[in-house]
C-alpha cells in the first residue's frame, strides 16, 4: 500500500521497488526517531457545539455509519462520539468470523450485503483490513443438526448465497485437525461450508473507517462519553456529554451493549438484554488450522489468528450483566468440546480471555431502525452476529438517517415488529455465539 503522503507528492505512480525503497526507509526513520515523524490517521478535535449528525459509539457499526454518511450521501458535519477509545467496545472483544449463511430472507440480505462489501472493503478504504475467505465450517453432530444445516443450505442457495453439504471426511480433507472418529461423545456426521466465509482483523476494520470518515471531514471525538439525551417534546435535539452539550438536527445510537442505557436517557425502553459473550486465545503456534470452524451442538467454535493464536468462541453468560471478565466455568466447557474435537491442541495453553457485552433482542436478530423520538435512531441488537454486519450495517444505517427512511434491506428491522409480531427469529443460526 503506498504511504498517502507519497502518493500526493507525486504526479505518476512510483515503481514497486521505489514504493519498497520507501517503505523500509521510512520505517526505519521513524523507528529511530520516536515515531515524530508519523501523521495520526485520524484528528482528535474539541467538539463543535452543533453538528448535523451525531453518531453514540465509535466501534466499527457507528464509524462505517459515519464513513457512508459522508461518502454515499455527502454529510461530512457529523460528530463520532466515543466514551473510550475507539474499538475498544465490542469491536475489540469478538471472534471476526465473518459469514452469511443465514436462514431467513432478511437476514440472508443483510448479511451477504455485508459480505459483498467486506471483499472489497480494504480497497475501498485503502486500507489493509486482513479479511481472509478461508471458508466457515459449521458441524453436524446427528440427524436433526442435519436437517436444520441442510434447510439452511437451500435456504441460502435460493437466496444466491453459497453453502454447501459436505460428508465427514469431505469436513476432513478441508479441515484435517478435526477429528471424524465414531468415539466422540457427538460424531461428527456432516458439515455445511460457507468457502466466502472466513475471518477480518477487527482492529484494522474500525481504524480503516475512522480514517476514511476523518478524511471526510467526521469529527471522531474519544473519551466523550454520553450523559443525556436532550430532547423538545418529541424531537431530539442533542445530547450531554462529559465534554458538554452538543447540538444535534440528528442523533444515531449505536452503542453495542449499552444500548439500553443510552435509550433510556431519551426515555425510550428498549426490547434487548445485555449478556456477556465469552471468548478466549492461546499462545501462538505456526499455522495449523485452516478455516473457521464452529459447532452449534456442543457449542464451540476455532479459528487461528494471523498472529498464531488460537482464537475460540463460547457461549453467552446464563444472566444479564456487564461484567467483562469472562467465566472460568464457561471457559472450561468449551474447552472440553474443543479438545475433543481437536485432540491436537489439548496441550496448548490458553493465554487469556475476556467478554464482551452484546445486545440479545427477543427473535436474536437486530434493529435498525428510527424511533418513536423524531431524529433518533438506533442500531442495536446484533447479539452474537455483531462484527460479521459491521459493513453493510454501517451502509444502510446512514441511508436510514440521511433520508429519514430505511434502506429495502434493513426495512424488516424494525421496532414496531415486537408489537406486531412479525419477528425475524435466527436463534438457531446464531446458537452458538459468533
Amino acid at each position: 500500500m503506498v504511504n498517502d503522503a507519497y502518493r500526493r507528492g507525486r504526479s505518476a505512480a512510483p515503481s514497486h521497488g521505489t514504493m519498497q525503497r520507501y517503505s523500509i526507509f521510512s520505517l526505519a526513520r521513524n523507528a529511530l526517531t520516536g515515531h515524530r515523524n508519523w501523521q495520526a490517521a485520524w484528528r482528535s478535535p474539541e467538539p463543535r457545539p452543533a453538528y448535523e449528525v451525531v453518531i453514540v459509539g465509535g466501534g466499527g457499526h457507528g464509524l462505517a455509519t459515519a464513513y457512508y454518511l459522508a461518502k454515499e450521501h455527502g454529510i461530512t458535519n457529523v460528530a463520532v462520539l466515543e466514551k473510550g477509545w475507539l474499538g475498544g467496545g465490542n469491536t475489540g472483544r469478538n471472534t471476526t468470523v465473518v459469514r452469511s449463511n443465514y436462514l431467513y430472507d432478511e437476514s440472508a440480505a443483510i448479511y451477504e450485503h455485508s459480505m459483498k462489501l467486506w471483499e472489497g472493503l480494504a480497497q475501498e478504504l485503502n486500507y489493509n483490513v486482513m479479511f481472509s475467505q478461508r471458508g466457515v465450517l459449521m458441524l453436524a453432530h446427528g440427524s436433526h443438526d442435519e436437517q436444520v444445516l441442510k434447510r439452511h443450505i437451500h435456504a441460502d442457495r435460493l437466496n444466491g448465497i453459497d453453502n454447501e453439504w459436505l460428508t465427514p471426511a469431505q469436513a476432513k480433507a478441508f479441515c484435517p485437525p478435526l477429528n471424524i472418529g465414531k468415539e466422540l461423545r457427538y460424531p461428527v456426521t456432516g458439515a455445511a461450508l460457507q468457502r466466502r466465509g472466513g475471518t477480518a482483523r477487527h482492529d484494522a476494520v474500525a481504524w480503516g473507517y475512522a480514517r476514511g470518515a476523518d478524511a471526510r471531514g467526521v469529527d471522531i471525538i474519544q473519551n466523550c462519553a454520553v450523559t443525556g439525551v436532550r430532547r423538545d417534546g418529541d424531537r431530539v435535539v442533542g445530547v450531554e456529554t462529559t465534554r458538554g452539550y452538543i447540538a444535534a438536527g440528528k442523533v444515531g445510537v449505536v452503542a453495542a451493549g449499552h444500548t439500553s442505557v443510552v435509550m433510556a436517557m431519551a426515555g425510550l425502553r428498549m426490547p434487548i438484554e445485555s449478556v456477556p459473550l465469552q471468548a478466549l486465545v492461546s499462545e501462538p503456534v505456526k499455522p495449523v488450522f485452516p478455516c473457521v470452524a464452529m459447532s452449534n451442538a456442543i457449542h464451540a467454535y476455532i479459528s487461528q489468528s494471523d498472529k498464531g493464536e488460537l482464537v475460540i468462541g463460547a457461549g453467552t453468560d446464563q444472566y444479564v450483566s456487564y461484567g467483562q471478565r469472562g467465566s472460568f466455568h464457561i471457559a472450561e466447557h468449551t474447552l472440553e468440546a474443543i479438545v475433543e474435537l481437536f485432540p491436537i491442541f489439548s496441550r496448548l495453553r490458553m493465554l487469556r480471555q475476556w467478554a464482551g457485552i452484546v445486545d440479545c433482542t427477543p427473535d436474536r436478530s437486530p434493529i435498525l431502525a428510527r424511533t418513536p423520538v423524531r431524529g433518533l435512531y438506533v442500531n442495536c441488537g446484533w447479539g452474537t452476529g455483531g462484527f460479521k454486519a459491521t459493513p453493510g450495517s454501517g451502509h444502510v444505517f446512514a441511508h436510514t438517517i440521511a433520508r429519514d427512511e430505511p434502506h429495502p434491506i434493513n426495512a424488516p428491522f424494525t421496532l414496531e415488529r415486537f408489537r406486531t409480531g412479525r419477528l425475524i427469529d435466527e436463534a438457531a443460526a446464531a446458537a452458538v455465539a459468533h
